[in-house]
C-alpha cells in the first residue's frame, strides 16, 4: 500500500515507525513530517488543510490510505472531502467524518452525546454571553475548584481549573470575550472530579472496535503536576492502577456505549477514539473525547502494539474489525518529552540539538525538529520524546531519563518526575 500520513509531531513519528514495520507497506509519505519521520518514509510539503491539494496529490501518487494524525483536518472535514469525491472515494481514510469529529471539536456536543447514551461524566453547564448571568450564578452556588473548558479546539490549552469563585467568574468573562478566540465563544463549566486520570484508545469501524494499550499522560509543565497545561510532557503505558476490573468497567460503561452511540447517530467513523478518563473512588468517568490518537501517548501506545497496524487500519476501513485481534507487548513503555525553554509560553526555535544517540534500546521520537544547514535544530515547543521499555514504569523511566540527560540543546527542559503518582 501507498500511505499518506498527515502531521508532523511525535505522534506521527511513532505511527510512521509502526507503519514501516509492515510488510504491507509500499511507500509512506508524511506531510509535513519532521527530521525523524524521514527515516521511515518521504516527508512532503503539503498544506494538510488544503483538501483539494491533498486529493490531487494523492491521485498522482496512487495513495491507497490516508491516516490523519492531528484533529484540525478531521474537524474541518477531510474525510467528507475525500469520500464525497468520485475520483478519491476509493482511498481509505483513517479518521472520522466531520460529524464524528465533533466529539472533539465541541465540548458541549460531546457532553450532550454522553448524556444521550448514559455515559458517566461530570455535571456541567454550557455558557455563552447570552446566559452569562446563569453561568456566574452557577459558579457562586457551587464551591471550587471550578473547571472551565473552551468549547472548541484550543491546542490542549483551553481548560482552566480555578479554586477561587471570583477568579473563576473573571476567567469565565475573559474566555467568553475571546481568550481562546472562537474556541471559547461557548464555555463548558464542569463539576470538578477528584481522582487520577488515564487514557483509553479504541480503533473502530463505527460498529466494532479493538482496544489499544491504555496510557497515562502528564500535561502540566511543572513537577508535581503544577503550572500551565502543555500538549503533554510524558506518558506511561500501562499505568499500574488500571486493573482488569477497572478496564472491564471502562469497556462496559464507556467504550461500548460510545461506539454504540456513534453507530446510532449514523456517524461515518473509521479511526481512533481517544477517551480521557478519571478514576474517582474506583469508578471511571469521561473527561473528554478526542477523535484521533493523543500525543505523547502515541509514543508509548504504538511501540507496544505488536500486530501489523496496517492490517488493523485496513480492517477498520473495510468494516471487518470484528475478526481482528491485537497483540500487545507486556512490558511497560514510558516516554519523557524534552521541550524548549519557555514552553508552553514564548520560546525560541532554531537551537542546535546534539548528542542524539544513534543506537539505543530506547526510541527517539522527533516532535519539533528540522534539519537546517545539515544541523538538527529545534522547530517547536515540544522537541523530542524518548520512549524506553522496562518491567515496570520505574525501570522504563530510568532508561528514558538517562538519554534525556545526554541530548543537549539550549534551554532544554524536561520533567524528571513522570510517573510520580503511580
Amino acid at each position: 500500500m501507498n500511505i499518506l500520513l498527515l502531521g508532523g509531531g511525535g505522534r506521527e513519528h511513532a505511527i510512521a515507525r509502526s507503519l514501516a514495520k509492515s510488510k504491507r507497506l509500499n511507500h509512506l509519505y508524511i506531510a509535513p513530517g519532521n527530521a525523524g519521520s524521514s527515516d521511515y518514509g518521504t516527508n512532503v510539503s503539503l498544506d494538510i488543510l488544503n483538501f483539494d491539494l491533498i486529493k490531487s496529490w494523492s491521485l498522482d501518487q496512487k495513495i491507497d490510505m490516508i491516516i490523519v494524525g492531528p484533529e484540525a483536518p478531521l474537524v474541518e472535514g477531510i474525510y467528507d472531502a475525500i469520500k464525497g469525491d468520485d475520483k478519491t472515494n476509493h482511498i481509505s481514510v483513517i479518521g472520522p467524518s466531520a460529524d464524528g469529529a465533533m466529539l472533539e471539536g465541541s465540548k458541549a456536543f460531546a457532553k450532550k452525546f454522553m448524556s444521550e447514551f448514559d455515559i458517566p461524566t461530570a455535571a456541567y453547564l454550557e455558557v455563552t454571553n447570552d446566559n452569562l448571568v446563569e453561568g456566574i450564578n452557577y459558579l457562586k452556588s457551587n464551591v471550587g475548584p471550578y473547571v472551565l473548558k473552551a468549547d472548541g479546539l484550543a491546542a490542549g490549552k483551553g481548560v482552566l481549573i480555578i479554586e477561587d469563585t471570583q477568579e473563576a467568574i473573571h476567567s469565565l468573562k475573559e474566555m467568553l470575550a475571546g481568550q481562546f478566540g472562537e474556541a471559547s465563544a461557548t464555555v463548558v463549566i464542569e463539576q470538578f472530579l477528584d481522582g487520577i486520570e488515564f487514557s483509553v484508545f479504541a480503533l473502530t469501524d463505527g460498529k466494532d472496535y479493538v482496544v489499544l494499550p491504555v496510557a497515562k499522560d502528564y500535561k502540566r509543565i511543572g513537577e508535581g503536576d503544577t503550572g500551565l497545561n502543555t500538549g503533554g510532557m510524558g506518558a506511561v503505558s500501562p499505568p499500574p492502577f488500571v486493573t482488569k476490573e477497572l478496564m472491564q468497567k471502562v469497556e462496559d460503561r464507556i467504550v461500548k456505549p460510545t461506539i454504540d452511540g456513534i453507530n446510532a447517530r449514523g456517524f461515518d467513523y473509521v479511526g481512533f477514539v481517544f477517551i480521557g478518563l478519571i478514576r474517582v473512588g474506583g469508578e471511571p468517568f469521561v473527561i473528554e473525547y478526542n477523535c484521533r490518537m493523543g500525543d505523547p501517548e502515541t509514543e508509548v501506545v504504538f511501540p507496544r502494539i505488536q500486530s501489523d497496524v496496517i492490517d488493523l487500519m485496513e480492517a477498520a476501513s473495510r468494516g471487518t474489525l470484528l475478526d481482528s485481534k491485537i497483540e500487545i507487548n507486556p512490558l511497560t513503555a514510558a516516554a519523557v518529552m524534552l521541550v524548549s525553554g519557555g514552553y508552553p509560553e514564548a520560546y525560541q526555535k532554531g537551537k542546535k540539538i546534539t548528542n542524539v544517540p544513534t543506537t539505543s534500546n530506547s526510541i527517539i521520537f522527533h516532535a519539533g525538529t528540522k534539519v537546517e544547514e545539515e544541523h538538527l535544530v529545534t522547530s517547536g515547543g515540544r522537541v523530542i520524546a524518548i520512549t524506553s521499555f522496562g518491567e515496570d514504569h520505574k525501570a522504563a523511566l530510568v532508561s528514558a531519563k538517562s538519554i534525556a540527560e545526554e541530548i543537549q540543546f539550549e534551554g532544554k527542559y524536561y520533567r524528571k518526575d513522570i510517573g510520580f503518582d503511580l
